[in-house]
């Protein structure tokens, strides 16, 4: 009994030209230099980890994955790395990305290899971690990691292991003809994949259009339990959840997966890469690619190094660019043109074309939409193009993406019918994009948010903290007074120095004393940066020497007379000029005294700044003059920064001081403070584990489990800790 094949919507059925092609594969050339990108793969790129100048051999790896959902990329011959820099890459965008260049010296030596070949003994971790480091990625479609598309939570049911043979698209040949030459290999793949997933039924879609690659599978799956599905041709048959619906009648949701239906599909070339990787130990470095068109004089199928320049493929094949119209990396109807022929192969390069005039023609003018529903009864995905053609025009992206934009599969099916010529998939491409940026946006601007919040919390975080050891010197202070008013009092005569004795009775902060020595310490302090900034400058052989030196002398002569009149003060406490001192905190408070000094440094630093731009803006600027004004201006600037420093430290040192007299005069202040800072703490912890749980609730793993299990942990310690401090608030306010 033969297995029931569904129908899919729409469809069409364009020339096929497969037959120019269906040639044996041949090995492509060994360039003399290879252009390796980092990303080749949906996801993040990989990260370097070469330098330039360094010798790699042929599979060793070049870049690392940094994420869960990144692969890493390998060295596809043996050479010397002679750059890391920005090249031209295969987009449909005409960007360039990070690559790395390596000199090929025809060796091909390989680098050492380890493989897995009793696989079917060790953990499923082990082995889906070996086609990670292979880094292998879907090779049939956008280029999705391998190793996460089956490593499927353990809870998941797969009724179905779908091997996509179908390459529907136009010119493209390049499985075929694996298939029929290497159909054992690309089996063992198959069946390496069976045993990660465990499947009720593994199944080969091919189509009808194939029989030689058909026959070849028959013939490999002979001994097994693989059944071998050849349905009818038609364009995009190929497409994945296209291909799913035929074979078992399922249809995966909107913005779904095909693991939400029971269904893993592979691609061909995959299967034959994970054999390689598991059964060899050989990493991703090479692909089947098919290089066809009228252009070409050589057509057929070769198996090219990934990072082989375009144009040094198109020469090995005897490819005449000047007779070439169009270059298409991909098939005709879901490819695009190539804007550099020094692009590279990457690892979801399954064609290139190099068409003429005459076989494929520029597309005619676009004309208006006749609304005439062609392209809505060609399209394979059930979807309404003319409503998203006119929103994607108009930029309503919003009305676009309600319309399942993101489900459309970009196959062109819908502009191929379209009477008028409108670039549809064009117009879909063009929003999607600005869809995703928008999106990027809000998202960056979100975690933009957090980071602030974070960081406000952090901060409050900090001034708690703080709050908590003024309280407690507050505490300490109030407790030494409390114990000097019950100490006994001294007689009178002990609270008076006596002059000659060294004496001076108790010295407060507001003493005069005090404040004589913090200004002295202070002029002391300026003297000895400004003599590091003359040590700098005759260092430096400075033209202003003579300046910098009297600015020393005037600064040691405060110095003298300040540690002179404190010496004086500590010496006789109770002479008129002490006491003199103690009415006059203008000229003696440290505070005003460094503002003071802060305020003459900064205009002096000014002045010689203004000088020194003056003296560049003039025509015969003396460039030997201009080399020493520069250096008096960053020595003054160093005096200007050592002056304004000494005053931001005094007048953090006073307002601490205010702080603690505050907090002392109100003990309720810090417990509102704690209850504050847990409560809000507690809203921010609740909001993290929100956002974690929806932006982990389709892509579930096991580090994502982790981090909200981790969040889970937080909330209740916060909870908690709210919980103690509220408490404690409602106590000290009922008490």
């Amino acid at each position: 009994m033969s297995r029931q094949i569904w129908n899919i919507p729409g469809g069409v059925h364009p020339p096929e030209n497969k037959k120019q092609s269906q040639k044996s594969i041949v090995k492509g050339p060994l360039p003399k230099q290879l252009v390796v990108p980092l990303q080749q793969h949906i996801g993040a790129p990989a990260k370097a980890i070469v330098a330039v100048g360094e010798r790699v051999l042929k599979g060793q790896v070049l870049g690392e994955a940094i994420g869960f959902v990144s692969l890493p990329v390998h060295a596809p011959s043996s050479g010397t790395v002679i750059a890391i820099e920005q090249r031209p890459v295969q987009h449909p965008s005409q960007i360039d990305g990070l690559c790395i260049v390596i000199e090929t010296d025809g060796k091909d030596e390989w680098a050492e290899l380890s493989n897995l070949q009793d696989y079917q003994s060790l953990d499923r971790k082990e082995v889906l971690q070996q086609i990670r480091a292979a880094g292998i990625a879907g090779m049939g479609g956008a280029g999705f990691p391998s190793n996460i598309k089956l490593g499927l939570r353990p809870d998941a049911k797969i009724e179905q292991l779908i091997l996509n043979a179908v390459e529907c698209e136009p010119y493209i040949t390049a499985d075929d003809m694996l298939i029929r030459e290497r159909a054992d290999e690309i089996i063992k793949g198959l069946e390496i994949m069976a045993w990660l997933i465990q499947p009720n039924e593994v199944l080969i879609g091919i189509e009808d259009n194939k029989p030689q690659a058909a026959e070849a599978l028959q013939r490999a799956t002979k001994d097994t339990k693989i059944e071998v599905v050849v349905i009818p041709t038609k364009y995009p048959s190929g497409g994945e959840k296209q291909l799913i619906q035929i074979l078992t009648g399922k249809e995966v949701r909107s913005g779904g997966l095909p693991a939400d239906v029971g269904v893993v599909c592979q691609n061909t070339g995959t299967a034959y890469a994970i054999a390689q990787a598991i059964h060899k130990g050989e990493p991703l470095i090479s692909r089947i690619t098919t290089v066809s068109g009228e252009a070409v004089g050589s057509k057929g199928n070769y198996e090219v190094l990934l990072g082989t320049p375009i144009n040094e493929l198109l020469a090995f094949t005897d490819t005449q660019l000047g007779k070439a119209h169009r270059l298409i990396m991909g098939g005709p109807m879901m490819g695009f043109s190539i804007h550099e022929v020094s692009v590279p192969v990457v690892k979801t390069t399954n064609c290139i074309l190099a068409v003429t005039a005459n076989e494929l023609a520029d597309p005619a003018q676009e004309q208006p939409c006749i609304r005439c529903g062609s392209c809505a009864q060609a399209c394979p995905a059930s979807l309404l193009p003319q409503q998203l053609y006119w929103f994607s025009k108009s930029k309503e992206f919003d009305k676009a993406a309600n319309y399942n934009l993101f489900d459309c599969i970009e196959c062109g099916a819908c502009a191929y019918v379209c009477p008028s010529s409108i670039p549809l998939v064009q117009y879909y491409r063009f929003a999607k994009g600005q869809i995703k940026i928008q999106e990027e946006e809000a998202r960056k601007a979100d975690h933009a948010r957090e980071r602030f919040e974070f960081r406000q919390l952090r901060l409050e975080q900090e001034e708690r903290e703080k709050e908590e050891k003024r309280k407690a010197r507050a505490e300490a202070a109030a407790k030494k007074q409390a114990e000097k008013k019950a100490a006994p009092k001294p007689p009178p005569t002990s609270a008076v120095a006596t002059p000659g004795t060294g004496n001076t009775g108790e010295i407060g902060a507001d003493d005069p004393l005090t404040k004589l020595k913090s200004a002295s310490a202070s002029a002391v302090k300026r003297w000895k940066d400004a003599e590091k900034a003359l040590k700098t400058a005759e260092a430096n052989g400075s033209e202003h020497l003579e300046a910098l030196g009297k600015k020393v002398a005037q600064l040691k002569e405060k110095a003298d007379k300040a540690k002179a009149a404190f010496l004086e003060a500590k010496k006789n406490p109770q002479t008129p000029n002490n006491e003199q001192a103690a009415q006059a905190p203008a000229a003696d408070d440290p505070l005003a005294a460094l503002k003071k000094a802060s305020a003459e440094d900064f205009q002096a630093y000014k002045a010689a700044e203004k000088k020194l731009a003056e003296m560049v803006s003039a025509s015969d600027a003396d460039i030997t003059k201009v080399e020493a004004l520069k250096q008096t201006v960053a020595e003054l600037k160093a005096i200007s920064d050592a002056s304004k420093k000494a005053m931001k430290e005094a007048r953090a040192k006073e307002k601490e001081d205010i702080q603690n007299a505050k907090a002392a005069a109100d003990p309720l202040k810090q417990l509102k403070i704690d209850a504050a800072i847990a409560n809000k703490h507690v809203q921010k912890t609740k909001k993290a584990l929100t956002l974690a749980e929806l932006t982990f609730k389709e892509e579930p793993s096991d580090e994502n489990n982790t981090q909200i299990s981790t969040l889970k942990a937080a909330l209740a310690d916060a909870e908690s800790l709210a919980e103690t401090a509220n408490n404690a608030l409602t106590q000290a306010q009922e008490a």
